[in-house]
């Protein structure tokens, strides 16, 4: 598998065309200019070229939507109403039964279901230690919250995760699981997990930020012992950053509790003395939405389901393998959580590691100035889950914890991270694989400061008013 199957190379090149921005020049520390390299997909993807030139039309039919009688106003309401209907269809989310309701992304949409969840005293949440904050400080804001641990190899204890499951037996009230870590690429088995949650009865939570774009998603039918009773995703990640996103989940749920967001739209009748809420998804979208977004997001996803996600996961995994191969050979490099070139089916193409000798923040600092690729560095608003898989001990995050409180972050732990998208090539890895060989060898030109405030290295004399010059308003 070292080489691209004739069917994955003919996938690529055709997607490869449909990004915009693939030939973005970006310019180098030395003065010269290279095409960018993205890997950093899993933070947030570039546009498909689709995406693009739907909402360029849609710019000149744009109006506001619902109770508008302008045909303007009749065109965006339908498309907006449709493009419910495609991301559902995305899901195999049966329409009668499930709604989507539109956020700005799933952060928002994790905010709203904990917003609004009746959890009541005693009641508890069980998530893992491998949860993206967003999937974790909103429930801490509202109940108590337990964690399943996490394996030496960034997995999840799956039996841990069952027996605190029984334990806390009519208490856990929802169970909230990431279905693909953004720094490990781990896939939790999320179908078993919501038969495990619902044998107890609890609802899952499935936060699909990171799957969404990459594997198939079956909400499935609401009587299923394996449904997805609730899911959140984001449409930046999914090839359409014009801020849209969702929460999918039961239309008797949500109609059964009031908004957390009161406004315009939510209502059918409002006196002085009495509100009738709207059906949702209407009555948790309160304000003028983000047509736009929705109508973009809806556009990605028709581009996605032709190219097809079977074809997509197929393709992804044959670069994670050629990039764990490739950096398990590269002397100088530690890599972290599911390293075995041979077992890409059941994970993602998220890959990371560290450069030995070198802080995460100067590596990758060094790969965008001097290489034109671009990683992400850090804890990826997954602190636990770095401290576990960096082994932390105690007096060393408090140590830490001085420093951050003090907001100097210039030596707080973290990792490298790579992340595919469904465009990536073999090339791309190349590159990064060359220009860490030369890293590792100190063969790089820039002298590299640390801002002390945001843990961000940058080459001696770079200003970042110096960019406006590459874009402005």
């Amino acid at each position: 598998m070292l080489q691209p199957s004739l069917t994955s190379q003919s996938l690529t090149d055709q997607l490869r065309n449909e990004i915009v921005g693939i030939d973005q020049q970006v310019p180098l520390l030395d003065g010269s200019f290279t095409t960018y390299t993205n890997l950093d997909n899993s933070a947030s993807t570039p546009a498909f070229q689709r995406v693009k030139q739907k909402t360029d039309e849609l710019y000149n039919w744009y109006s506001s939507v619902h109770r508008g009688s302008g045909f303007k106003s009749l065109l965006c309401t339908h498309l907006y109403d449709e493009a419910r209907e495609v991301v559902l269809s995305f899901v195999d989310a049966d329409p009668e039964s499930e709604c989507v309701i539109f956020c700005k992304n799933t952060t928002e949409a994790i905010n709203q279901l904990a917003s609004i969840f009746p959890f009541q005293p005693g009641d508890m949440v069980l998530t893992t230690g491998m949860e993206h904050h967003s999937d974790d400080l909103p429930w801490r804001a509202r109940t108590q919250v337990i964690y399943a641990n996490v394996l030496d190899d960034g997995s999840l204890d799956m039996q841990d995760f069952a027996e605190k499951l029984e334990r806390n037996a009519g208490k856990i009230k929802l169970v909230a699981v990431t279905g693909a870590s953004n720094v490990s690429g781990f896939m939790p088995p999320i179908y078993d997990i919501a038969e495990m949650a619902h044998r107890y009865g609890a609802k899952l939570l499935a936060d699909c930020a990171q799957l969404f774009p990459h594997r198939k998603i079956h909400v499935g039918p609401a009587d299923s012992p394996r449904h997805l009773d609730f899911i959140a995703f984001s449409a930046h990640k999914v090839y359409a950053p014009l801020g849209s996103g969702g929460l999918i989940g039961p239309k008797e749920f949500f109609n059964s509790l009031d908004p957390v967001i009161r406004g315009g739209g939510t209502v059918e009748i409002v006196t002085l003395k009495e509100v009738i809420w709207n059906s949702s998804p209407e009555r948790n979208e309160a304000g003028s939405p983000n047509v736009i977004g929705a109508i973009a997001l809806a556009a990605a996803l028709k581009q996605l389901s032709e190219v097809g996600m079977d074809a997509i996961a197929a393709h992804e995994a044959e670069l994670t393998h050629y990039a764990l191969t490739k950096l398990k050979q590269l002397p100088g490099i530690t890599l972290y959580g599911l390293t075995n070139p041979n077992h890409v089916s059941d994970r993602l193409g998220v890959i990371p590691f560290q450069v030995n000798g070198l802080t995460h923040g100067k590596a990758a600092a060094i790969l965008g100035f001097e290489g034109g690729i671009g990683v992400r560095n850090g804890c990826f608003c997954a602190h636990p889950y770095i401290l576990r898989l960096l082994n932390v001990t105690d007096e060393e995050y408090k140590a830490h914890h001085e420093r951050a409180i003090e907001h100097n972050r210039a030596d707080l732990p973290g990792l490298i991270r790579i992340s595919f998208g469904c465009y990536n090539n073999f090339e791309d890895i190349d590159r990064l694989v060359t220009m860490l060989e030369r890293i590792t060898k100190g063969d790089y030109h820039g002298k590299y400061a640390v801002d002390n405030h945001s843990g961000s290295y940058y080459p001696q004399g770079f200003e970042m008013a110096s960019l406006s010059k590459y874009f402005s308003f």
